[in-house]
């Protein structure tokens, strides 16, 4: 079905994913279509697909797929959250037995899947990783978290390293499965990167747009001259032929008529000979007028 000026598409996203990229190819595509960014925290990305919120998300792998489709895309670096005056911060990554003797915090929201937590747990749960931060600032302990978190809550007086073996988080793309609308497989075909001529989206090219196969011949070829023969008029080459016409009207004089002598002259052979550019004098005389 083709698009409407009243259709939109809503995007929501989990805190931490950027999908400026995938945005501005959108409005490369489908200008005529407005996307809505919806910002929800990674928790409530599904709960918002399914009370008919967004059209697609992007979440924080793994969530409850039941009813959902599901791709995918990036796996993201763990690093640990401290101050800037903090040891860990002498070595270039660490490993969770680094963090045996370190606070902990682990806020109720949470990216990563931990079987078993590192560390000591710090004195608090604070509600959001924002919160978590702020605690970390205070000196109160550390956090571990997704790259891409720990750069949407920079701070000045902080910084992070990468932590080797710490559960990592991976993000995907979701939306309900029984609402794959045009418009959905038009984001998915962005996101996997496919070209606007992709036979599987619905912004390829039509045909009137495609160039010709064959490029069309120029009057005056064979195939303008046998047009122009079965229309009553003459190819070029038999009209070249016609003497050309004077100022006058009338048509110019040749420099010689007919034969003479038995022999063509301006353009053809006198006495058997050619004349002008031909050979003069080798052919038979001509026959002597009675």
């Amino acid at each position: 079905m083709g698009v409407t000026h009243e259709e939109t598409f809503r995007l929501a996203y989990a805190p931490g994913v950027t999908p400026a990229k995938w945005v501005g190819v959108w409005a490369e595509r489908l200008p005529g279509v407005p996307l809505t960014l919806v910002a929800a925290p990674s928790a409530e990305v599904v709960e918002l697909l399914r009370g008919g919120g967004a059209d697609a998300g992007f979440v924080r792998l793994p969530v409850d797929r039941d009813g959902l489709s599901v791709i995918p895309l990036y796996v993201e670096t763990t690093v640990v959250v401290v101050p800037k005056d903090h040891a860990v911060t002498a070595a270039d990554e660490v490993s969770v037995a680094d963090l045996a003797g370190e606070e902990v915090f682990h806020p109720l929201d949470d990216a990563l899947e931990w079987a078993v937590r590192p560390g000591v747990p710090a004195f608090e749960r604070p509600a959001t990783t924002g919160d978590a931060v702020q605690s970390v600032a205070a000196g109160a302990g550390v956090l571990l978290v997704p790259q891409s978190l720990a750069r949407l809550h920079h701070r000045r007086d902080l910084t992070y390293r990468p932590v080797t073996d710490a559960p990592q988080s991976q993000v995907g793309l979701a939306w309900l499965t029984d609402a794959t609308t045009d418009l959905v497989e038009d984001f998915i075909g962005i996101v996997r990167g496919r070209t606007a001529n992709s036979s599987r989206g619905r912004t390829s090219a039509s045909p009137a747009e495609q160039p010709d196969k064959e490029p069309v011949k120029a009057p005056g070829g064979k195939a303008g001259a046998k047009q122009g023969e079965k229309q009553g008029g003459k190819p070029a080459q038999r009209q070249a032929r016609k003497p050309a016409q004077g100022s006058s009207g009338r048509s110019a004089t040749p420099t010689a008529r007919g034969k003479a002598g038995g022999g063509k002259t301006g353009q053809g052979k006198t006495g058997g000979g050619k004349t002008g550019g031909g050979k003069a004098g080798r052919g038979k005389p001509g026959r002597r007028p009675r």
